[in-house]
């Protein structure tokens, strides 16, 4: 990490500034440590992703993704058919660099920015999707960064976020994530863990989500923000209650424990366990359990399509 003591310290202190330091930090290990990938798996989990929430499978002619990360929701769903052409915006200078590298080994047409999701800079009613991954939750003035999502798009243009935490959602899976990360790095042979020094940077990593994760939800408080910046059509599904009690101590075993000892078979074993909890989830589960005990929530909306303004 190249921050300061001092930029850390200050991080506390300001979310915008810990989202820098987390993401810049996380970025040359991000796809690893979330099984990122841009084949036929990610492709078919980010436009599944999409359609479970959307109405309109597209194609969209200019799709802008807000905390981009590495690319991994745009790129894939530009791969999957969703979008033509793209612009990937980040606050971390790192993520988008590694995004737009990530465009380019793959031939797409993307362009990268530097961006605030509260001042997004792009001209008004520009582009016709607006697209995010994990992203709501980590912008502090989300009043402000919806009104800037429905500034950008297009009369008609239409907004997609997924895999936003929910409010007890994330209670149990911090909790379930911190319980794995205590007994791995304290049961696990010291010759399955992750050198000393990358088990520390994690741990310092995960101090500063305390700053970088600034909300959880409820699906209706969800809701509330998009009408509230003027969207219509607007929708809430939520994902996930029995793949994330798994796939939530997985990922953490993961983060400490190098792939290359887990090996093919475990990958696959977690993948596809995750794939039938979800079909359990999505099937079964959704019908008889309150949405709000469900680990992720999607949203989507609309920007009208009649000239009216919209709030300011």
């Amino acid at each position: 990490m190249s921050a300061t003591q001092a930029e850390v310290e200050a991080a506390f202190r300001d979310p915008k500034l810990a989202n820098v330091l987390y993401h810049d930090w996380e970025s040359g290990s991000y796809d690893e440590k979330w099984s990122i990938s841009f084949d036929e798996r990610c492709t078919t989990f980010a436009v599944d992703r999409f359609r479970a929430v959307s109405p309109d499978p597209g194609p969209f002619e200019h799709a802008l993704e807000l905390g981009c990360g590495t690319g991994f929701f745009l790129l894939n769903l530009m791969q999957g058919g969703i979008a033509r052409r793209g612009t990937v915006t980040d606050l971390s200078p790192g993520m988008v660099e590694v995004a737009t590298r990530n465009a380019s080994a793959l031939g797409l047409d993307v362009s990268g920015r530097v961006a605030d999701a509260e001042t997004i800079p792009v001209p008004d009613a520009s582009v016709d999707l607006v697209v995010g991954h994990a992203v709501l939750h980590h912008i502090p003035d989300l009043d402000t960064a919806f009104r800037e999502i429905l500034r950008v798009l297009k009369p008609g243009g239409r907004f997609v976020f997924a895999g936003e935490p929910t409010r007890l959602g994330d209670l149990y899976a911090r909790k379930l994530g911190q319980a794995t990360w205590w007994a791995t790095t304290r049961f696990a042979p010291s010759s399955w863990l992750r050198p000393p020094a990358e088990l520390d940077e994690s741990s310092r990593a995960a101090a500063l989500e305390s700053v970088v994760d600034q909300h959880v939800f409820d699906p209706d408080r969800l809701e509330r923000y998009a009408h509230a910046a003027g969207a219509v059509d607007v929708r809430v599904v939520t994902e996930e209650l029995s793949a994330a009690v798994f796939g939530w101590p997985v990922r953490t075993f993961e983060a400490a424990v190098p792939p290359e000892r887990l090996g093919m078979g475990w990958a696959m074993f977690a993948y596809r366990t995750w794939q039938r909890l979800s079909w359990l989830d999505e099937r079964v589960l959704s019908r008889v359990v309150p949405r709000s005990l469900f680990y992720n929530a999607l949203v989507t909306g609309v920007r009208p399509a009649d000239p009216v303004s919209l709030p300011s």
